[in-house]
């Protein structure tokens, strides 16, 4: 059901767009993007009256009428067809565990686990199942990428880390759904060091969000420590190392273990939706195909705890700043020379929950998935100076490559083809469409230090201090803006770029 508060938002933007466009740049040039243009909207959008900016919150409102007043003074309209003008709406739905309990027998004997060694949570609302047996899977999967186990109504406990043996396999979350699917009662993953027991009980005992079309996951799902996953292990006669070690091989199969275990698990459940806001600048010489610029507008909203002196996790660096970036990307290419080719402009919802909104718009289309010729994320921007050499999240393919570095070495930019950045490619929207064959690229400064990056992900990241402030360095935000504008013309000219 639509709220008020959403009716409310949806005529904001349509009385916005049919403001006239005010901006103007010279005919024959674009005018370089300031660190000034892109601070005013980051104060506006890592405000605390966006609230941080969560899906389905008075934020996301606030977040929609900014963003579509901007773009449409910038000249851009609403995609044709949209039975809500702007906005491509995202149903999710919402979970947060309020309760559970797991007991184990090992040969048929009660096996007392740490209550702290465990974590549950439940599909639905309420979860009881008794005397299920369990398999330990390893990575779950074999060399090929396919389930490696008969896991139909069983307890398939999984390794978290990646599988060693093979490139571009299913990642844990990916590998946790194909055992869900594959007919698993439930899924545990046995945690390890990288993800902190205290941070992931806090996390997994929080709310998560999923696409209410999504697959269903196993009626029981959950983590096990490193230590209560061993000692289970070792009870069941297979011992932690050792299982560890013998899950290495690509041909693993699995070991059904002397165990089985009674769930219980209650589950608080809502559906709500979100948005994503889409718009078109249309071509002066449309040839069917597109260019599509995205970055996530979504943040994580209120995240800190009652009585914290700061509770608005606001989200400046990620991604007002790719939001920032993407308003004035739109002011140039909707001003002077029109470029020949139609361009989509895209900002997704949930990509903190997952890239959901993007995966959404993946499975669902507002614009045919073949029509567009690239897609071009901007994610996290304001990282790096002024002179940063340009890394490409995405390259390998020869044609593109060679535009961005053209483009790139036109407007004094070196390149940065060391290929740290590869190791984000699954972390940011494009990898959505990437995985429906869409050419994605993210390209820009932000990935090419990483001792920047990682300075970033390892203090302000996440957190209520990803506030605006003059420590934000805006001057790489604004040369990869300009970058993206130049991008933009590139790929949208019929003649220099053929539309693969």
């Amino acid at each position: 059901m639509k709220t008020a508060r959403f009716h409310a938002a949806v005529a904001a933007v349509v009385l916005l767009a049919s403001a006239p466009a005010v901006w103007a740049a010279p005919a024959n040039a674009d005018a370089p993007v300031t660190e000034a243009e892109l601070a005013r909207h980051i104060q506006v959008l890592a405000s605390d009256a966006f609230e941080g900016r969560a899906p389905g919150t008075e934020g996301e409102d606030r977040t929609i009428a900014y963003v579509v007043g901007e773009w449409a003074k910038a000249g851009l309209e609403a995609v044709p067809g949209s039975a809500t003008p702007w906005l491509q709406p995202v149903p999710f739905v919402e979970s947060q565990a309020v309760g559970g309990s797991a007991r184990f027998k090992v040969n048929g004997r009660d096996f007392a686990m740490d209550k702290d060694g465990i974590i549950l949570t439940g599909r639905d609302a309420s979860v009881s199942m008794t005397d299920v047996p369990a398999i330990f899977v390893g990575y779950g999967i074999d060399g090929a990428g396919k389930v490696n186990a008969d896991v139909k109504g069983k307890v398939a406990i999984m390794l978290f880390d990646s599988a060693p043996f093979g490139d571009k396999l299913p990642r844990y979350r990916e590998r946790r759904q194909m055992l869900a699917d594959a007919g698993a009662s439930a899924v545990l993953v046995i945690a390890t060091d990288a993800l902190p027991w205290a941070e992931l009980r806090e996390n997994v005992g929080g709310k998560t969000v999923r696409l209410a079309d999504a697959a269903p996951g196993a009626p029981v799902s959950g983590f096990l420590s490193i230590a209560g996953a061993d000692a289970l292990l070792a009870k069941a006669g297979l011992g932690g190392a050792a299982a560890r070690e013998a899950a290495k091989s690509p041909d693993y199969r699995g070991a059904v273990l002397p165990v089985t275990a009674d769930f219980t698990a209650k589950t608080n459940i809502r559906s709500f939706a979100s948005n994503n806001i889409v718009a078109k600048l249309p071509g002066a010489k449309p040839d069917g195909k597109a260019v599509l610029f995205l970055g996530h507008w979504d943040h994580l909203g209120i995240c800190g705890k009652e009585g914290d002196a700061d509770r608005i996790c606001n989200g400046a660096v990620d991604n007002a700043s790719g939001i920032a970036v993407l308003i004035e990307v739109a002011k140039r290419l909707g001003s002077g020379t029109r470029p020949d080719r139609d361009i989509y402009f895209m900002a997704t919802t949930a990509e903190e929950k997952g890239l959901l909104g993007a995966h959404y718009f993946a499975d669902h289309p507002a614009v045919p998935l073949g029509d567009i010729t690239v897609a071009l994320n901007i994610d996290t921007i304001a990282i790096s100076p002024r002179g940063t050499p340009v890394a490409t999240i995405g390259r390998g393919k020869p044609a593109y490559d060679a535009v961005v570095r053209d483009v790139a070495t036109k407007l004094g930019r070196r390149l940065d083809d060391d290929g740290e950045a590869d190791a984000f490619i699954q972390r940011q929207d494009g990898w959505a469409l990437g995985a429906k064959g869409v050419t994605s690229l993210m390209v820009g400064g932000s990935f090419s230090d990483m001792k920047l990056l990682e300075d970033f992900l390892g203090s302000d990241y996440h957190t209520a201090a990803d506030n605006f402030s003059d420590k934000i360095p805006l001057g790489g935000a604004a040369e990869d803006a300009d970058l993206h504008v130049a991008l933009g013309r590139a790929f949208a000219d019929t003649k220099r770029w053929p539309g693969k």
